[in-house]
C-alpha cells in the first residue's frame, strides 16, 4: 500500500478523474433530471456497480489479456459501443412528454405505494432495476475502463508490495468509493436544477441534446483503438 502522502495524492487523482464527463456521468445527469434524485443515485450505484467489474477483472489478470488481445478488446468494444449507440437511439427518438428511455413506465412510483387492492406497487422497483442496469452495462462494457484501472492503479502500489493483487483491490475500491460520492453529487445537482421551470419545458429537447451525445460517445468507442498497443 501506498504511504499517507501517496494515498492522499491517489483520492486527490481519483476524485478529479470521476469528475470528467463521460458517458456515465450523461447516464446519471440524464436520469436525474427526468426521474429526480433517487433514480440518479440509483444510477450512479449502477456505475459503480461496473467498476467493480473492471476491478476484479485487473486484479485477476483478465483486464491485462484484454489489453493484450486485439480479439478481445475489439469484442469488447463493439457490444460497448453498440449498447451506447442503442441508448442514444432511443432517446433521439422520445417523443414530447413520453417517458426517458431509463425508466420506459414513466417516474416510478415511491416505494411502499399500494393500489386500490393494497398489494404493493412493483413498477417503481422493476424502473428503478433498469436504471441500475443500464448503469452496470454503461460501464461493465467499455473496454477502457479495464484499461484504465490497469493503467492508473499500479502506480500507486509500491515495486516490493507483496499481495498485489489484494493492494489493487483495496485502492480500486477506494477509487470507487471515491466515485460513489462525486456521481451521486452529479444526481444531486442535475435533480435540483430539474426543478426550475426552463429546465422541465425542454426536457424534450435535453433527452435529444443526451442522446446526441450517447451516439457520439459510441461512434467514438467503436472508432478507438486499443490504448495499450
Amino acid at each position: 500500500m501506498p504511504d499517507t502522502q501517496h494515498l492522499l495524492l491517489f483520492i486527490a487523482a481519483g476524485l478529479l478523474l470521476n469528475l470528467t464527463p463521460g458517458p456515465d456521468v450523461l447516464y446519471i445527469v440524464s436520469n436525474a433530471l427526468r426521474h429526480g434524485a433517487r433514480t440518479g443515485v440509483v444510477a450512479a450505484l449502477g456505475i459503480n456497480a461496473g467498476c467493480f467489474v473492471h476491478i476484479a477483472a485487473a486484479a485477476a489478470g483478465v483486464s491485462a489479456l484484454l489489453a493484450a488481445s486485439a480479439t478481445a478488446f475489439a469484442v469488447l468494444k463493439w457490444a460497448g459501443a453498440a449498447y451506447l449507440l442503442w441508448v442514444g437511439v432511443k432517446l433521439l427518438g422520445t417523443r414530447a412528454g413520453a417517458a426517458s428511455w431509463g425508466s420506459p413506465e414513466g417516474s416510478p412510483p415511491a416505494y411502499g405505494s399500494r393500489d386500490d387492492s393494497g398489494s404493493e406497487a412493483t413498477d417503481g422497483r422493476s424502473s428503478l432495476w433498469a436504471v441500475f442496469r443500464g448503469g452496470f452495462l454503461t460501464n461493465a462494457l467499455n473496454p477502457k475502463v479495464a484499461i484504465f484501472f490497469l493503467a492508473f492503479v499500479p502506480q500507486f502500489i509500491a515495486p516490493d508490495t507483496e499481495h498485489k493483487a489484494f493492494a489493487f483491490v483495496l485502492l480500486g475500491t477506494l477509487f470507487n468509493i471515491d466515485s460513489v460520492a462525486v456521481n451521486a453529487g452529479w444526481a444531486l445537482a442535475a435533480a435540483w436544477m430539474a426543478r426550475h421551470r426552463a429546465v422541465q419545458g425542454g426536457m424534450h429537447w435535453l433527452d435529444r441534446a443526451a442522446g446526441a451525445m450517447f451516439v457520439a460517445f459510441g461512434l467514438r468507442l467503436a472508432l478507438s483503438d486499443n490504448p495499450s498497443r
